[in-house]
């Protein structure tokens, strides 16, 4: 069996991890520059931290948890989850922490990668699998003067704790899907919250509700009932997702779920038209909450939606002149999402740098590899994102696939694989035609790069993914012997 190192111990890293071993394989090291395993799930720590998928389906098929403590689970119920599971399979013999991946080469007389890190050691392997995910490394908005402000500030995902908020005028930047969460964990505590808006979201209820202890007792003893329970919620999300290309009354009927949660929850008709979108429901992310629009109808709190032209020392200016005065700034303005890989420089056969090949942005074929990177892999890689759904059962389908392409090295010693340029071509093509019809294109997001190509995101359900990896089609490959 070929050997194997996986960049990244986040759901992804695990997910692989977890496939090769239930499949013999027994040489693979999972790489990983923090401390400690978790990926998202370990970093993001701000107030209010959860998943706004249902948990029974955010989490490995093979690996159910019946006993989560709520339907969208919390940051410390999922990152428990992760660290249980692999304490499971034993993988702590496997990762190597502090361990941050600088540059990766392919070498076509051996056949084999040759990864180096931040600490100085180089490590070989024949396969290189990147789990690094697209939601990894924080985005900080391009406002002049953000140094020179006076009080604390820092980003959500790097939430400082030692800074005191209670009594404070705190400004957020940002309302996207962390803000929605951390917003109203922050106000009863804020002197002053003013809220800064650029773009409205559409925000849906949030169907949660605590497990019981009845609730997970029917889980654990009636037979079949979890799988169940994760399958009327994968359907349900399978449902939605249809609506995103094929039949958009689908997403017009949640758009109208919507409108009617804020109409509800904001009374005050000014208010309630700056919350008001002005792009398609589906062109950003959905966004899930029951108590952030009741959090900016509190008296203390003003959503300010005149863009912000600098930040100076005693706060956040806006373009009408406007000073809004700040103890502290928290920027809840997302992640590099269409930076893969970056700043990690990828060699692979002939010298050629991946960041060069996807200087229009990125792509891969089924989101996976790239033609002249042989024996590389990606989960969670370009076009595999979600509008709807649970990204572990994309991760699921990827990692299968991976380790088929890793049993067929196994079957044929001394060659590499790489799949062909016109089929990784083919696929793109047809992608993006499809791309087109999707209402990501009407609007800006990080969904999409500079240029207006949409990187990120899978136009269809997770079931049309899943047929597409079920099965390695040996036509759109190449093996090649090494002669070294």
């Amino acid at each position: 069996m070929p050997s194997v190192i996986i960049i990244g111990a986040g759901f992804g890293g695990l997910g692989m991890a977890i496939e090769l071993q239930r499949n013999g394989f027994r040489e693979f090291t999972i790489l990983e520059k923090a401390a400690d395993l978790g990926g998202v799930w370990r970093e993001n720590t701000y107030p209010g931290a959860a998943c706004d998928v249902p948990s029974p389906l955010y989490s490995f098929a093979h690996e159910p948890k019946p006993r989560w403590r709520q339907r969208y689970a919390t940051r410390e119920d999922i990152w428990e989850y992760m660290r249980g599971i692999a304490d499971r399979h034993g993988l702590s013999d496997h990762l190597v922490f502090g361990a941050e991946v600088t540059e990766a080469e392919f070498d076509e007389t051996t056949g084999q990668w040759t990864v180096h890190t931040a600490d100085g050691v180089a490590r070989t392997a024949d396969v290189l699998v990147s789990a690094v995910g697209q939601l990894s490394r924080p985005a900080m908005p391009p406002i002049p003067g953000i140094g020179d402000f006076g009080g604390k500030y820092f980003h959500s995902a790097r939430w400082d704790h030692d800074v005191e908020l209670t009594g404070k005028r705190v400004a957020c930047i940002g309302t996207g899907a962390s803000a929605i969460q951390y917003i109203p964990e922050i106000q009863p505590r804020a002197g002053q919250l003013t809220v800064f808006q650029r773009t409205a979201a559409w925000v849906l209820p949030k169907f949660d509700t605590d497990y019981k202890p009845v609730h997970q007792r029917i889980l654990v003893e009636i037979p079949g009932m979890p799988v169940a329970e994760r399958l009327s919620w994968w359907l349900l999300a399978e449902f939605v997702a249809l609506g995103l290309v094929e039949f958009p009354g689908i997403v017009r009927g949640v758009s109208r779920i919507a409108e009617k949660h804020l109409e509800e929850r904001v009374s005050d008709p000014v208010l309630r038209a700056k919350l008001t979108p002005d792009y398609p429901i589906g062109c950003k992310r959905g966004l899930f909450s029951n108590d952030y629009f009741p959090a900016l109808t509190q008296p203390n709190v003003t959503v300010e939606t005149t863009a912000i032209s600098e930040i100076v020392p005693e706060g956040v200016r806006t373009a009408d002149g406007a000073l809004h005065e700040a103890d502290v700034i928290i920027y809840g303005t997302g992640f590099k999402g269409t930076e893969f890989l970056w700043p990690m420089k990828i060699r692979g056969r002939g010298g050629r740098i991946l960041s060069d090949v996807w200087d229009g942005g990125a792509h891969a074929y089924l989101g996976l590899t790239v033609p002249e990177f042989p024996n590389m892999f990606m989960v969670y890689g370009p076009n595999t994102n979600l509008g709807v759904g649970s990204i572990i059962y994309m991760i699921e389908s990827q990692t299968h696939y991976i380790r088929r392409a890793l049993q067929l090295l196994g079957e044929r010693p001394r060659t590499y694989l790489e799949v062909r340029p016109e089929a990784e071509r083919a696929f793109n093509d047809a992608l993006q035609k499809r791309l087109a019809r999707t209402p990501w294109n009407f609007c800006t997001s990080w969904y999409r790069t500079p240029s207006g190509r949409i990187t990120n995101n899978w136009p269809g359900t997770t079931r049309s993914y899943r047929r597409r990896t079920r099965d390695l089609r040996l036509s759109d490959y190449t093996f090649t012997s090494i002669r070294g």
